[in-house]
């Protein structure tokens, strides 16, 4: 009999192998010798041994899933049980049963992963789905369009979570989705209504136009093309290529007549251009009233005179060019006015009535300040420092009022 560390060749060729329970025969090699027969069996152990080992590496290396490693691990064990080679059987089975908890925590790390992924992505289509519905809401007709079909490729994506999460958010997301179209289409259809009629009301503004082209009624044209412009502008616009086609055809309606009163105004001007030199002559002889009146006004009636007479020269001297109506008639409305303010000011100097209520303010002031006067010397008299001191304020302050009475009592003087 031969023997070995794991078991035995028995003499007639039965190869042992012990194991926890005992031995058990794993078969015979009656051809070879015990060594042979040993060698044989102890080469099947190593080879067992072997993918135990390779299966321990794949496992802990993690490239197998926990599924696939526990199918593994099974396979191996049913071969490892019962198997007929010579080892430590039973050291092999005490490593694969290792790997249980190996596998275990990384079916744990992978659900966790698995429940992390699922979480990011379901707060992806919950920010798809959010905004979607936020564009839904919205007017942005042009942008919102391109938006939501970009939200479609993030959505394609995203992975998959749970079904019924997943259908539910999509059932939210196409929901966005459609009602934003059905809305943006029912703008757009009440936009073209709207353009349809703002081509009606702008073809008759533009017919009306061309109308009144060739009028020569200056005044009364240019306000009816002020209103057509407002018209025209609160219609809003027409379809864009005919809005465009309509609004050269009221411009140019619009130019025709005010090139032509244009031309016309230029023409009067040229002929009113002597008017205006007439006119500045007279400035001349209006402005050079002024500086006479610029003492205490006596000559205000003489200037009033000399004013109306060129006051009347003015007015028969007849229409200035355009250009320079404003400057003109501002430089003689100037002359008017400090003519016109000097006299108003001349009879508020001398209205009796004023004057008469100024000079009584005058008078009753004056006696009050007499009494208080009067009421000082006897509070110093008798030594009542706190009388005189009232007194001595009620003076001054009765004295500052006489002062300013008088001042104004002057002016009508």
């Amino acid at each position: 009999m031969t023997s070995h560390e794991w078991g035995r060749v028995d003499s007639d060729g039965t190869v042992y192998v012990r194991t926890a329970d005992g031995e058990r025969s794993v078969g015979q090699y009656p051809e070879g010798t015990p060594e042979e027969a040993l060698a044989f069996y102890t080469e099947r152990y190593a080879a067992l041994a072997f993918e135990v080992e390779l299966l321990e590496k794949r496992i802990n290396s993690g490239v197998m899933s926990p599924e696939e490693a526990a199918e593994s691990v099974k396979k191996v064990a049913a071969q490892v049980d019962g198997a007929n080679a010579v080892g430590d059987l039973v050291s092999l089975t005490g490593r694969l049963d290792a790997l249980g908890p190996v596998i275990a925590t990384q079916r744990e790390a992978r659900k966790a992963e698995k429940a992390a992924k699922q979480a990011e992505a379901k707060a992806a289509k919950e920010k798809v789905v959010a905004e979607a519905e936020k564009i839904a809401e919205g007017t942005d007709w042009r942008g919102g369009a391109n938006r939501l079909r970009d939200l479609l490729d993030q959505w394609k994506k995203i992975p998959r979570i749970d079904r019924a999460g997943d259908d539910a958010l999509w059932r939210r997301f196409s929901t966005a989705r459609t009602t934003y179209t059905r809305r943006r289409k029912a703008h757009f259809a009440e936009v073209n209504e709207q353009r349809e009629g703002a081509r009606a009301i702008k073809e008759r503004l533009v017919k009306e136009a061309e109308a009144l082209a060739d009028s020569t009624e200056w005044g009364p044209t240019a306000g009816r093309y002020r209103d057509l412009m407002k018209q025209w502008k609160a219609a809003g616009p027409a379809p864009k290529d005919v809005d465009d086609a309509l609004w050269k055809r009221f411009r140019g309606a619009q130019d025709a007549f005010f090139g032509a009163r244009d031309a016309e105004n230029a023409k009067l001007d040229e002929e009113f251009a002597a008017n205006a030199e007439v006119k500045e002559a007279l400035l001349v002889e209006a402005e050079a009233l002024l500086p006479a009146l610029e003492g205490d006004g006596s000559d205000l009636e003489a200037a009033k005179r000399a004013f109306r007479d060129i006051a009347d020269r003015w007015d028969a001297a007849g229409k200035v060019p355009r250009s320079r109506m404003k400057e003109l008639e501002g430089r003689i409305r100037k002359v008017e006015n400090v003519i016109r303010d000097l006299e108003q000011e001349q009879w508020r100097r001398s209205d009796p009535e004023k004057s008469a209520r100024a000079d009584d303010m005058v008078s009753q002031l004056q006696a009050a300040i007499d009494k208080v006067s009067a009421d000082l010397e006897k509070a110093k008299a008798s030594g009542n420092g706190k009388l005189v001191k009232e007194l001595e304020e009620n003076l001054t302050s009765r004295q500052a009022f006489l002062d300013m009475a008088k001042r104004a009592s002057a002016d009508f003087s």
